[in-house]
């Protein structure tokens, strides 16, 4: 070989060393840059040249410049990011919920409850005082507001989550076509499945942006042998090569609130979110706070029908004159019970009791109200027929298919009593609570504006305390609509079901936080920048170059003194 010869070698390894030096200068400067993953020169030997019959090697090569990552773990640490960012979402929502029924406070619902019960229970003490009733009628409409304020709080956290929900369509179509313009990109810098070298730049930003994606939905990738990434959410395929498919948001009424529900815009059906913030914010709007929302409807539809099934056969201090009922039927000639009430009533009887504040006398009517599913069902055309027909009392049906009754005499006053058929509790006539559930749940109009109108006694008007008795023992009652459970139980049972639920999503979660942390501590010790081991790299290209430097310099004396000959 010649002394040129031996020059182009010196050349190559001087360029070798140069191309390692850059690559180890680059990677200590973005040794804090998130996403940046570790470069790495590859040095092949040249191809060999035959001189006679010796082969001598023409020195080195840089084959290409390559990221020092592992495809498989970059996969597995996408998914434990999805699963950690699904109970993250689920867990957020429990924190809030938990500080929201605040047990064990002096503010949750089950102090309001007891200040409640333990109001009526001094009415039993002081049966006459109505200072005393009109404190029993304060603390349940404490008790009912504090139902209201617990349901609106707790609409408004699935409505922030329900937004999160629908800007998520958003962050999708920007990453989904984030990573369609990257796979272009890549594929033209590494000019398809022949190039030896990674668009190391680009690569990295497509990797926090499947990064940031998978914290969005949990998607797979399959990296295409030019170098493009396929991805797939279920079956559905969302980009391939630099084409992409958007997401839009389709809305929906549940439980009273416009869902948000993030689609395929080609398919206009769901997106397959398994894992990732958009799954989970589904489980905790839909089942976390979705489900909440329907136990404390119940359990507010619990205490206002069954607490009036009670206090409807009562009288206060002073008789009613006119009362119209709280609901309302869909037709007054069909069956009661299939009328569309809110609450139903079955087959019995109650009492209408019309008195005489003159003569003190107390006129009792039964009023059987049959539920039997034969020909003759009660309606409420009937029912008004045979209050009607009562001396003293007027009863109607209203134009919007109300039930209003009254008396004909300013010296009569009318109240109920042993009412088996709880209609008067279905309609909504002469109860204490108003509504059907925790959204609407308050006092009725007639107790809140006259308490001496609480319904205590049970025989006549001021006779005595055995209504107010049974109402004060009521929560911890078994009641037969609940199989035999007690409202406090309800209550109990609802809170346990959060507070468990959230003791497993908080291990469920923590689990997932350590398995996501190990993995990216694997991952960060692949492609993290160690300044090091960066530096003894440098130290050794250094070496190299010197080396390389020294060989040029010999060859630049032997030419000098072959051309002085």
């Amino acid at each position: 070989m010649s002394l040129l010869g031996s020059l182009q070698i010196a050349s190559n390894a001087l360029f070798a060393s140069q191309i390692g030096l850059q690559v180890t200068g680059n990677n200590i400067a973005n040794a804090n840059t998130p996403g940046y993953v570790r470069q790495r020169a590859v040095f092949t030997p040249a191809t060999t040249q035959l001189i006679g019959n010796l082969p001598l090697g023409l020195g080195v090569r840089v084959q290409g410049i390559i990221q020092q990552s592992d495809r498989f773990l970059s996969e597995r640490l996408r998914g434990a990011i999805s699963d950690l960012a699904s109970t993250e979402a689920q867990e957020d929502v429990y924190v809030q919920l938990e500080a929201l029924i605040g047990e064990l406070t002096d503010t949750d619902l089950s102090s309001s409850m007891s200040n409640f019960f333990n109001a009526i229970d001094d009415i039993l003490n002081q049966p006459e005082d109505i200072a005393v009733r009109n404190l029993a009628v304060l603390q349940g409409q404490a008790l009912a507001d504090d139902f209201r304020r617990l349901g609106s709080r707790v609409v408004d956290i699935r409505g922030n989550v329900n937004s999160q929900i629908a800007s998520s369509a958003d962050d999708i179509n920007r990453l989904l076509a984030q990573v369609a313009e990257l796979n272009v990109n890549i594929v033209q810098t590494e000019g398809g499945s022949t190039s030896a070298s990674d668009a190391v730049g680009l690569r990295d930003q497509r990797e926090v942006a499947l990064a940031e994606l998978s914290k969005i939905l949990k998607v797979r990738v399959v990296e295409q042998p030019n170098g493009s990434v396929s991805l797939f959410a279920g079956g559905d395929f969302l980009v391939f090569d630099g084409e992409y498919r958007s997401v839009e948001v389709e809305y929906t009424l549940d439980r009273g609130l416009a869902v948000a529900t993030v689609n395929l815009a080609a398919t206009d059906a769901p997106i397959v979110a398994t894992a990732g913030s958009l799954a989970g914010n589904y489980a905790a709007r839909d089942e976390i706070l979705g489900g909440f929302v329907d136990n404390l409807n119940e359990l507010a539809a619990t205490l206002a029908f069954e607490f009036n099934k009670i206090y409807s056969s009562g009288q206060g201090l002073t008789g009613l004159s006119e009362v119209q009922s709280e609901f309302t039927v869909d037709d007054e000639t069909i069956a009661l019970d299939q009328a569309g009430l809110a609450f139903t009533p079955v087959n019995g009887s109650f009492q209408a009791k019309v008195f005489n504040t003159r003569s003190g006398l107390t006129e009792t009517t039964d009023i059987f109200v049959r539920l039997n599913g034969l020909n003759s069902d009660t309606t409420l055309e009937d029912l008004a027929a045979s209050l009607n027909s009562i001396e003293g009392l007027v009863a109607s049906v209203s134009p919007q298919r109300a039930l209003t009754i009254a008396t004909d005499s300013p010296i009569l006053e009318f109240g109920f009593g042993s009412d088996t058929s709880h209609v008067l509790a279905a309609l909504g006539i002469n109860t204490f609570f108003s509504g059907t559930n925790s959204r609407d749940i308050a006092i009725s109009d007639v107790v809140a504006a006259d308490p001496a109108k609480f319904a205590a006694s049970e025989g006549g008007v001021g006779e005595d305390t055995n209504v107010a008795f049974q109402l004060a023992a009521f929560a911890d009652s078994a009641l037969e609509s609940r199989n035999g459970q007690t409202l406090a139980n309800q209550y109990e049972d609802m809170v346990a079901k959060v507070t468990q639920a959230s003791s497993v999503t908080q291990a469920v979660s923590e689990g997932f936080r350590v398995f996501q942390q190990t993995l990216e501590g694997q991952y960060l010790g692949l492609t993290g920048v160690s300044i090091d081991e960066e530096a003894i790299n440098m130290i050794a290209y250094q070496r190299s170059y010197q080396a390389s430097a020294r060989l040029i310099a010999t060859i630049s004396e032997l030419l000098n003194v072959l051309l002085t000959l």
